[in-house]
């Protein structure tokens, strides 16, 4: 295939049509930076139906201006309840509408077509390029040389990876593999056109094995999750939707889950991906690895996959793209006490970025795998310490996690 190479160099190149990508490309927006995102689909992909989107996610989306529009599109969370499926006692709850020590709790379940869909609309028309998958990247000086699959080649003066946990600008980084949890999940989507009458409480099913979960989108859809360790005798589980969701079912009955929670399930669309193996990066990896190298850096899924326990992984993606939009921005304007030349700046600026988001990137990964770990554990000791006492630290420290800041642009 014959290379078209393009003849100048785009300023700020960002590969992936995430949250995170889209999320840098707005924060660059807002402080008048131009970028282009490439996104290997021809068009924007919504996979996972919905996330858990907590107080430090509407947090960024505020400061990047679609907050309020997210939140006329969502319920919000009364109360958080986990109940041990081994016994079917209420293990804790958490009152939601109480005031947190930097106001108050605030949990919805965003549809992520709906969040990518209000992010693209907010950007200038051309952003983005559809159907544009970067195959390697290669060096001219301090231009990078990306090479697209279509056989086109484009130049970037400053490159950031956000195309999720197989990024090719991750491995170009040199990042660690992702690794496997030993845990896999499904999800779905419950679709109710008259209403589905359920309170705006987020259930958690934890222990006999298996971690699920549940949480009203709106007035008329409800997400659910599933995540269990495979084993031998799930061979052929995945090879289609009603055999997954049998297995999802057969699973909760075992357990003490009550039956308007199996009926949610029952009537549910699964994920066009039936079983997907949760994988995370080593958290220790990233103590000394290279977020950032020069005029590269990688943010969302691209720097920090984890298991889903915490439900942070969109809304640390968020984070990300604040915090990266400001740091670049500034350093692309010069505003500040940035200084130097622009190269010196914009390094220093990336320097920066990846300086914040290690130590969170390295806590948020850790404390799910260990979430996780405890909540679906089938040991009877650690099932009984956790029913009893560790419940209610592992809901609080999850609540922790959410109430954190990412500042402004």
């Amino acid at each position: 295939m014959q290379q078209k190479e393009a003849a100048g160099a785009e300023d700020i190149v960002i590969v992936g049509a995430g949250i995170a990508g889209l999320a840098v490309a707005l924060g660059l927006h807002r402080k008048g930076v131009r970028s282009l995102v490439l996104e290997s689909s021809p068009s924007l992909r919504a996979s996972g139906f919905a996330f858990t989107t907590w107080k430090n996610a509407f947090r960024a989306l505020d400061v990047l201006g679609v907050g309020d529009k997210i939140r006329k599109q969502h319920l919000q969370a009364q109360a958080l309840r986990v109940i041990s499926s081994s016994t079917g006692e209420i293990a804790q709850e958490l009152d939601l509408t109480v005031q947190g020590k930097r106001g108050p709790h605030e949990i919805r379940c965003v549809r992520r077509d709906l969040l990518l869909q209000a992010l693209e609309e907010e950007l200038p028309r051309g952003t983005i390029r559809y159907s544009s998958k970067i195959v390697s990247i290669e060096e001219d000086g301090n231009v990078k040389v990306l090479q697209l699959a279509d056989g086109s080649v484009l130049r970037a003066k400053v490159l950031i990876g956000c195309e999720g946990i197989n990024s090719v600008v991750a491995k170009w980084l040199g990042l660690a593999k992702p690794s496997y949890s030993g845990r896999s999940a499904t999800r779905g989507l419950a679709h109710y056109p008259d209403g589905h009458g359920f309170e705006p409480k987020f259930l958690q099913f934890i222990g006999h094995g298996f971690r699920s979960g549940m949480l009203p989108c709106n007035e008329t859809d409800i997400y659910w999750f599933f995540t269990w360790a495979p084993s031998e005798n799930d061979n052929g589980v995945d090879e289609s939707a009603a055999k997954m969701k049998q297995f999802v079912l057969s699973n909760l009955r075992a357990g003490k889950v009550p039956a308007e929670a199996l009926a949610v399930i029952e009537r549910s669309e699964m994920s066009d991906v039936l079983a997907a193996p949760l994988r995370f990066r080593p958290p220790l990896s990233l103590v000394t690895a290279s977020i950032s190298k020069g005029n590269v850096c990688v943010a969302g899924d691209a720097l920090h996959p984890m298991t889903p326990e915490l439900g942070q992984g969109g809304c640390s993606a968020l984070e990300d793209g604040v915090v990266l939009a400001r740091c670049l921005g500034e350093a692309v304007l010069g505003e500040g006490a940035r200084v130097g030349t622009e190269k010196e700046r914009i390094e220093s600026g990336l320097r920066e970025y990846a300086g914040i988001r290690r130590w969170r990137s390295i806590e948020l990964i850790a404390t799910a795998y260990v979430v996780g770990f405890v909540q679906q554990s089938h040991n009877e000791i650690i099932s009984f310490l956790r029913d009893k006492f560790l419940s209610g630290v592992l809901a609080r420290r999850l609540m922790k996690m959410a109430d954190y800041d990412c500042g402004t642009l």
